[in-house]
């Protein structure tokens, strides 16, 4: 059973900064690109930023130069700090990644519970 679990959210004013885990837990083998996306109330689930197990990472235009995308393979881990927090950046935040549990099985996509960030003074 693998599990994706988030942590590090809650509430924090406009101009702050939060720093978001997510560890993947259980039987894993390999953990390949991971992922941030946030869903705001009434709105889609959006791709926020992403980092490769080799560590190159990408944005969404909305979060770059404020947001930074880092993990931690040993630990199966990756993090998001959030910084220079705008109203517009509440949501619950996911993390998500493709896993394989065994060598020769193809990776099946994982996704945690979701964790809420609120920007507000």
């Amino acid at each position: 059973q693998v599990q994706l679990e988030e942590s590090g959210g809650g509430l924090v004013q406009p101009g702050g900064s939060l720093r978001l885990s997510c560890a993947a837990s259980g039987s894993i083998f390999i953990v390949y690109t991971m992922a941030w996306h946030c869903e705001a109330s009434g709105k889609q689930r959006e791709l926020v930023a992403t980092i490769t197990r080799g560590g190159s990472s990408n944005y969404a235009d909305s979060v770059k130069g404020r947001f930074t995308i880092t993990r931690d393979n040993a630990k199966n881990t990756v993090y998001l700090q959030m910084n220079s927090l705008k109203p517009e950046d509440t949501a619950v935040y996911y993390c998500n990644a493709p896993i394989t549990i065994r060598p020769g099985t193809g990776a099946y996509d994982y996704w945690g519970q979701g964790i809420q960030v609120t920007v507000s003074s």
